[in-house]
């Protein structure tokens, strides 16, 4: 009776034992499938958003105007635009992207062509329109910048006579500097036709060498000399008003001239000009200018020819 009862004690002891692992057990169970189910429900989530986010990244827009309604800034993909996947197969395919017809509507037609018939395009623009061309887009800005166009819009412009020269700036620095030197000349012209003394003395450069030398042939040495040779000019005679013709420019560094011909009548004759301009804090003075009678012959000729 006694081996009975101690048999039944230890009995309810393992059952309670076996009970409490096998409820232990069945408690990892339920924890490890309430996980797994999370995981299998967060995961296809997570993966749209990785999609999603990978095709905003590598899609050929990139969303600036989303939440306003605005407009998208479209940014070609370089891998998908040359064939590449990067793993994303399906963007390469529904890509076929309005990004490259954007870009070269007009400014690739222009990158396409040849240099030699760029260049002959654009000659037919004149300075400000070459100006405006330059701000449309980058490519039509280097097509603009382009030395063999600002080269023959010298040459249209000015002269030919310095298709030899290389600019040390390059022919759009030089155009520009040459039509400064030709609006500094033409206020010459235009200060003798206004009469204005305070004028022409802000034109001269303030220095002893600078020379003048009329149509008279009287030479004039110095600043003050010059001025009041002008003074005298202005006092008595009368208004006059040139026709220049013929007008060639060089432009260095420091240093310009102009040479041309100058109409006045018939009785006074044509004249050659020379004006000598030098740059001095950020502008051009006037340090030389000769004028003199053209020979009978040579003005003749010039009437003949027109």
């Amino acid at each position: 009776m006694e081996n009975i009862s101690t048999f039944s004690s230890d009995f309810s002891s393992l059952s309670l034992f076996v009970a409490l692992i096998v409820t232990v057990l069945c408690c990892f169970s339920a924890v490890f499938a309430v996980q797994s189910f999370r995981f299998k429900k967060s995961k296809p989530v997570q993966s749209d958003g990785a999609n999603s986010s990978e095709k905003s990244c590598k899609c050929a827009c990139s969303c600036k105007g989303v939440g306003g309604g605005g407009n998208f800034d479209l940014v070609a993909d370089t891998a998908h635009l040359n064939g590449g996947t990067s793993g994303a197969g399906e963007m390469v395919e529904k890509s076929p992207v309005l990004v490259p017809a954007e870009q070269q509507s007009g400014a690739s037609m222009m990158e396409q062509l040849v240099p030699e018939i760029t260049t002959h395009a654009l000659s037919y623009l004149d300075y400000p329109s070459l100006c405006r061309l330059s701000m449309t887009n980058s490519l039509m800005r280097k097509a603009a910048n382009d030395d063999n166009a600002w080269k023959a819009l010298y040459h249209k412009d000015f002269t030919l006579e310095q298709d030899s020269i290389t600019p040390v700036n390059g022919w759009k620095a030089y155009y520009a500097a040459t039509r400064a030197i030709m609006s500094v000349n033409n206020e010459f012209y235009n200060i003798i036709r206004g009469r204005s003394l305070p004028q022409m003395g802000r034109l001269w450069f303030n220095a002893d060498y600078v020379k003048c030398v009329h149509a008279s042939g009287e030479l004039f040495t110095g600043y003050n000399a010059v001025m009041e040779s002008w003074q005298i000019a202005f006092n008595w005679e009368q208004a006059v008003d040139f026709q220049i013709r013929d007008v060639r420019a060089r432009v260095l560094t420091g240093v310009a001239w102009v040479t041309m011909k100058a109409y006045v009548d018939v009785e006074s004759g044509p004249f050659h000009v020379t004006n000598v301009f030098e740059f001095h804090n950020g502008r051009w003075y006037m340090v030389h200018h000769h004028s003199s009678v053209m020979l009978n012959g040579e003005a003749e000729q010039q009437i003949l020819l027109g």
